[in-house]
């Protein structure tokens, strides 16, 4: 039988380049692979969108169109809203009773999106706990592998000593301990050089038409020292553009880098010509979610088969949990 995992994420935007080419690409090879149980974190969203829970509902939309226009495939995976599934919640409160308070307080999950979403002072106690719930997701499908990137890792280990915790705790041999899958992708540098975020306003949204991915590529920071075109420029000195050249035509960038420097390429030219490479490449995916979004049915049927595949077994899990707990 194959391997099953699980992952997620939390509708609060629309999908950029680095979901695409990193976590979406990702997803798309694992369901031939694995048995893949992929989640809308709705209920993860409102540890920061609280507030402004009238747009998860269309962001959940948006996001599996996106899922869809990326490869994802319905029949290979369950594709779910997590609210949808109320065993997450069930897991989430049995499994807080047996977590300590310390845990959570030093969690680096935590303390990076207080620190990259500047909460500080307005730390809810959802996200506070925001590790036991992604723990809860995980365990309830009994996942033994997640994908995460490298630096995503040290995460998973909470759930990890969870699983440890519960097992001999109870006496049991209830929950594998997921192990990560490595995605190899490196993050995508956002338009200004800093890592590419909706929260920092520096993506390229891949369900956006060619016309506005090039008008927000006429943004992306190049080599100050070059102001005009006969300038010589540095590409390798933290241009954007030829970090983008790099990745989505490799073979021609060596030559780009040769013309930037002797003066020959300016910037405006090369982030046309970057701006065309990255609409090629979404050609197919944006094909693919059109098609999708022109039934407005497509979505709510998704989801309700793949709430109805992940419903069984999160329903089985916690029928063996209460069994162990003895409640």
């Amino acid at each position: 039988m194959k391997k099953r995992i699980l992952s997620g994420m939390r509708p609060t935007g629309k999908l950029h380049l680095g979901h695409y080419l990193g976590v979406l690409a990702s997803y798309v090879k694992l369901q031939d692979e694995y048995d893949c149980y992929f989640m809308v974190a709705d209920m993860h969203a409102l540890t920061t969108k609280w507030n402004e829970s009238g747009s998860i509902r269309e962001y959940r939309r948006e996001m599996v169109l996106d899922w869809l226009g990326a490869g994802l495939d319905p029949q290979k995976s369950a594709i779910f809203c997590q609210s949808d599934v109320p065993e997450h919640a069930y897991l989430f409160t049995l499994l807080a009773m047996i977590t300590p308070v310390s845990w959570v307080e030093r969690n680096p999950t935590v303390k990076e999106m207080i620190r990259d979403m500047d909460l500080k002072d307005n730390v809810n106690l959802g996200l506070l706990s925001y590790p036991v719930l992604m723990a809860s997701d995980i365990m309830v499908y009994r996942a033994e592998a997640v994908p995460v990137g490298k630096d995503q890792v040290p995460h998973l280990e909470f759930a990890r000593e969870l699983v440890r915790t519960f097992n001999h705790t109870y006496h049991v041999d209830l929950f594998p301990e997921p192990q990560p899958i490595l995605n190899e992708f490196q993050r995508l540098p956002g338009l200004d050089g800093r890592r590419m975020s909706k929260s920092l306003g520096n993506d390229i949204v891949v369900s956006d038409p060619p016309e506005v991915t090039a008008k927000r590529m006429m943004t992306a920071y190049t080599d100050p020292l070059k102001a005009r075109k006969d300038d010589p420029g540095h590409p390798e000195a933290g241009c954007v553009i030829y970090q983008y050249h790099k990745l989505f035509q490799p073979d021609t960038a060596p030559e780009a880098r040769i013309q930037c420097e002797q003066g020959c390429l300016g910037c405006v030219a090369h982030k046309r010509s970057v701006a065309a490479m990255v609409s090629e490449r979404l050609v197919g995916f944006q094909e693919r979610r059109t098609a999708f979004a022109a039934d407005p049915r497509s979505v709510d049927r998704i989801l309700a088969e793949g709430h109805e595949r992940a419903s069984v077994v999160a329903a089985e899990t916690v029928r063996m949990v209460r069994e162990a707990m003895g409640i």
